[in-house]
């Protein structure tokens, strides 16, 4: 799966623009990188919501493990990869049909975050247990709200593109390509919210997240890390 945003979306992360002066080297732009994984993955479904943003998934070479999904419901779009252990009683906490999925399941998550303020980010996605990251973008406020399971099972990685677009896939090769060492690996157990304004970790929420430079041998530009002991927050 990827997401593109544009800056009118979401500030390119200053470690990643950091990571990207100290070592320069190739990148390509937000609409290449697009157009890359239409062509390396058949079947691909790519969609443009607005003026700032492309999301893209396929099926191809998908785990039965870790499948992906796409769902919009109510101007919210959202790319969800992975499964929920508790996905029967997530339903039957946010009023759902039998029928409803992981993905549909992230969009009404987000929309309790979003209208029962103030209600706790990682309260939110504390209560999903499972291998998953998913994206959501809501149009109709312009936020988006990405996250990543505490086991790292499913991984996600961001990077920022030559035109300076923030840039989520499941695929750090295809990243690597287009982000240069503006690129890292997405810290597992965190959320990244436009409307926080930062990324989080939902485990240990009162914990600050640094970003370490890495070395000039690795693909990554830097590596996000949680301080402190590792207190797993209370999700019931």
């Amino acid at each position: 799966m990827l997401g593109v945003f544009s800056s009118a979306i979401v500030s390119p992360p200053e470690e990643l623009v950091a990571a990207g002066s100290r070592t320069p080297s190739p990148k390509i732009t937000a609409a290449s990188l697009v157009s890359r994984f239409v062509q390396e993955n058949p079947s691909a479904v790519t969609m443009q919501v607005g003026d700032d943003v492309q999301l893209a998934y396929t099926h191809h070479k998908e785990s039965p493990l870790q499948p992906r999904s796409f769902a919009v419901k109510d101007e919210i779009f959202c790319l969800f990869e992975g499964l929920l252990n508790n996905l029967g009683s997530l339903r039957q906490q946010y009023g759902l049909a039998k029928s409803a999925n992981e993905v549909v399941l992230a969009i009404e998550a987000y929309k309790a975050l979003r209208d029962r303020a103030p209600y706790p980010p990682n309260h939110v996605v504390g209560h999903l247990s499972g291998n998953f990251s998913f994206i959501v973008y809501d149009k109709s406020t312009s936020n988006l709200f990405v996250a990543c399971d505490q086991y790292g099972k499913v991984p996600l990685y961001w990077g920022i593109t030559a035109d300076g677009y923030v840039a989520f896939a499941d695929d750090a090769e295809l990243l690597k390509g287009a982000c240069g060492k503006s690129l890292a690996s997405f810290p597992t157990g965190c959320f990244f919210s436009t409307a926080v304004g930062e990324i989080r970790s939902f485990e240990n929420p009162k914990h600050k997240i640094t970003a370490v430079p890495a070395k000039e041998e690795e693909i990554w530009g830097a590596t996000f890390k949680v301080e402190g002991p590792a207190v797993v927050a209370a999700t019931e």
